[in-house]
């Protein structure tokens, strides 16, 4: 699937390229910057990577030839941009905290809830305006965060080949409905498990309450008979 995916030209751009925000896989607001050709293959792998992304929070790096797909995916929005390699992934991850905080402020959870496709593209300002500041001032980027420790902790966000998105898709989607059926399987064993336990539980109590019974029922009988039984006469003189 991947080789249906033209390399984007950005001859004459550098840095974040491209960024959008999205609910889920709906793009809500983008931005590509001027000078960059092929926008629309950004589109589509950056929505075949959208497809993707699962719903609880995470941050990732996609590599697609000489450019880097970065996200952050914070309580079911996606903040994702596109950069040159040579970039890194320190700026580009500080753009993304940069432009959910301003997102976050800018729109209620109603409003983001309610948008349609492209329903929020007033944003694409504010993304149009970051994505040229931070592209054009990384050291003080940089030196700034540096100064009020803010500087996101990348080296653990995980790097995949966007290769793997785009042509093992439908694997990425069997594990998923396996690793459910295991976690199904799990509880439904635990549940039985837990259900075995109380059934030998109660079984041990009536096979004590048993024994007791007999062992009390013996030591009277065996009184009874020394004493004469019924009447206990031995016992009495």
């Amino acid at each position: 699937m991947s080789s249906s995916f033209s390399q984007p030209s950005s001859s004459s751009s550098s840095g974040i390229v491209y960024a959008l925000v999205s609910r889920g896989p709906v793009i809500l607001a983008e931005h590509t910057a001027a000078g960059v050709g092929g926008g629309g293959n950004f589109q589509q792998v950056t929505q075949a990577i959208l497809d993707k992304i699962p719903p609880n929070d995470s941050k990732l790096t996609y590599v697609y030839d000489r450019f880097l797909f970065h996200y952050i995916s914070e309580g079911g929005i996606v903040y994702l941009c596109v950069a040159d390699d040579k970039f890194g992934r320190r700026i580009p991850f500080a753009f993304l905290q940069d432009m959910a905080e301003r997102f976050v402020a800018a729109y209620t959870d109603g409003e983001i809830v309610a948008a349609s496709a492209m329903g929020l593209g007033s944003f694409a300002r504010t993304i149009a305006h970051q994505m040229d500041y931070y592209s054009r001032n990384p050291a003080q980027v940089d030196s700034i965060r540096q100064v009020h420790g803010e500087i996101s902790q990348v080296k653990d966000v995980m790097v995949q080949n966007i290769e793997r998105v785009l042509e093992r898709g439908g694997r990425i989607d069997v594990l998923v409905d396996k690793t459910n059926s295991l976690n199904n399987a799990a509880f439904a064993f635990r549940k039985r498990s837990t259900a075995v336990k109380r059934q030998y539980w109660w079984r041990n109590q009536k096979l004590m309450a048993a024994v007791v019974l007999s062992v009390v029922v013996f030591v009277y009988l065996l009184i009874s008979s020394a004493c004469g039984f019924p009447t206990w006469s031995k016992c009495r003189s």
